[in-house]
């Protein structure tokens, strides 16, 4: 590995690039703003997402099965199509229906490239959120959630109350990384046109054609963000592995329910 990495360096030492290009561009307003909204959309996506996970994930949970089904089908779909379809198919959603069903709004000016980007990545990942938060709210001891039950709690008030707010320190961790594959992931926007880091690359070399110059430039970019979020997700991590260490209290399943009970309150 190390012998490759060091054959790559030397190609590229001995490779025609100009490169003086990376630094001219790196702080270029429109590279910036490619920046910043590469940064917009991963969050609004991943909030989105995180939103749509524990729906669906709650959804997984009950007892009607049509709920389940409707769960099984949301997951099943968008985890089993790439995103890049699922991106073209919002923004060309023109194509089916001219104008927003019901209203005569044209379609166009609705499915903007930022709204078709948001729907695509934040709908598919809500699929992936699903999965992370089920695996969180299977984590939380099932007595706990008979003890709500015999303090007279209904099943919304128990999940609300007491499941999930301990689902979150299963949740937590694990969704860090996947905003961190948001904001790669995000870069497949360029396909329709909305102006991310990589859209803003390829409107610039399609001009100055420094085609490699500006693909290296946006790396360094990614690299930079991926690794200030990366650095952020293992304190994340370490806190609530602490978190977990020190919460060692006693009183089996019924006394978790009263502590979470009372902190409910004070919130």
């Amino acid at each position: 590995m190390l012998v490759l990495l060091v054959g790559l360096i030397w190609a590229f030492s001995q490779a025609s690039i100009d490169w003086s290009v990376p630094p001219k561009y790196f702080f270029q307003s429109q590279v910036l703003k490619g920046m910043g909204n590469t940064l917009l959309i991963s969050v609004l996506a991943q909030v989105v997402g995180v939103a749509l996970g524990i729906l669906v994930a709650v959804m997984r949970q009950s007892d009607n099965w049509v709920t389940r089904g409707v769960a099984e089908f949301y997951i099943w779909l968008f985890r089993g199509t790439p995103v890049l379809v699922q991106l073209m198919i919002w923004y060309n959603l023109s194509l089916v229906f001219p104008t927003v069903p019901g209203t005569g709004i044209p379609m166009n000016s609705v499915m903007t490239p930022f709204t078709a980007a948001l729907l695509g990545l934040g709908i598919n990942e809500g699929a992936y959120m699903a999965e992370i938060v089920r695996s969180g709210i299977q984590s939380v001891d099932k007595g706990q959630v008979e003890a709500a039950s015999a303090l007279g709690m209904s099943r919304t008030h128990t999940m609300r109350r007491i499941v999930l707010p301990q689902a979150m320190r299963v949740i937590i961790p694990p969704t860090g990384n996947e905003f961190i594959n948001m904001l790669k992931t995000s870069s497949l926007a360029y396909s329709i046109q909305y102006l991310e880091l990589l859209q803003a690359a390829v409107r610039i070399y399609s001009n100055t054609l420094q085609v490699i110059e500006m693909l290296i430039t946006v790396s360094a970019w990614y690299l930079i963000l991926t690794t200030v979020f990366s650095i952020a997700q293992y304190y994340l991590e370490r806190y609530f592995n602490r978190s977990d260490q020190e919460s060692g209290q006693d009183g089996g399943p019924l006394g978790a329910v009263k502590r979470n009970l009372k902190f409910g309150r004070q919130e």
